[in-house]
């Protein structure tokens, strides 16, 4: 066993064994709106569930150079995102959303996804996802880094309204196997759900 101090390595370094470990990651594919009304779409794998009461979920967006990325800055300045689960039939658009456009530029209109209008927040979803989750923020968190130039910006997104596509709902379930989704490995790995099996929890 190799005992390491993440303080003795550079952060590509500790960002490898994160990656490489923490594995597979679901996929927060969010859509934001900039301030010139395009629709900004990027996909995130710091991303979970924090709690069902009220329902809310954290994605983690990294900074570059302590600068935050538009969909944190696009989330902090208009209180609201989206986000939706990537699939196989999926991935390879939500991949192209991870392009770094211009402010001009919209991801949807580059990889060719259809824009639909959002029920209880103003940023639109992605029409192509079996699954969408309308966020307002409850709180953004800048942490790591330096207090003057933080690492990430913690984004914490409040469901206020949940849309899924029949197909994978069952009787309030979501059918995985159905809904097929993909995850993050390290690199530019994903992968598939995959063999499952179940363990009864003790009482």
């Amino acid at each position: 066993m190799v005992s390491i101090d993440p303080l003795s390595q550079s952060e590509r370094d500790n960002y490898k064994l994160l990656t490489g470990s923490i594995i597979p990651r679901p996929v927060a594919w969010v859509t934001t709106l900039a301030g010139n009304g395009k629709v900004n779409a990027a996909p995130f794998s710091y991303f979970n569930i924090v709690t069902a009461d009220p329902p809310m979920i954290s994605v983690s967006v990294q900074r570059k150079q302590g600068i935050p990325k538009d969909t944190a800055s696009h989330a902090i300045r208009e209180g609201e995102f989206v986000v939706h689960i990537g699939d196989e039939l999926s991935v390879a658009k939500l991949n192209v959303t991870a392009a770094s456009l211009p402010p001009n530029e919209s991801e949807l209109e580059l990889a060719g996804l259809t824009a639909v209008p959002s029920e209880s927040v103003g940023v639109p979803g992605i029409a192509e996802a079996k699954i969408r989750m309308e966020c307002v923020l409850e709180r953004a968190i800048p942490l790591g880094g330096t207090p003057d130039s933080p690492a990430a910006d913690l984004l914490i997104g409040r469901v206020v309204r949940f849309h899924v596509d029949d197909v994978v709902l069952d009787r309030g379930r979501i059918l995985a196997d159905v809904l097929r989704p993909v995850s993050r490995l390290a690199g530019n790995d994903y992968a598939k759900l995959g063999e499952t099996f179940s363990l009864e929890r003790p009482k």
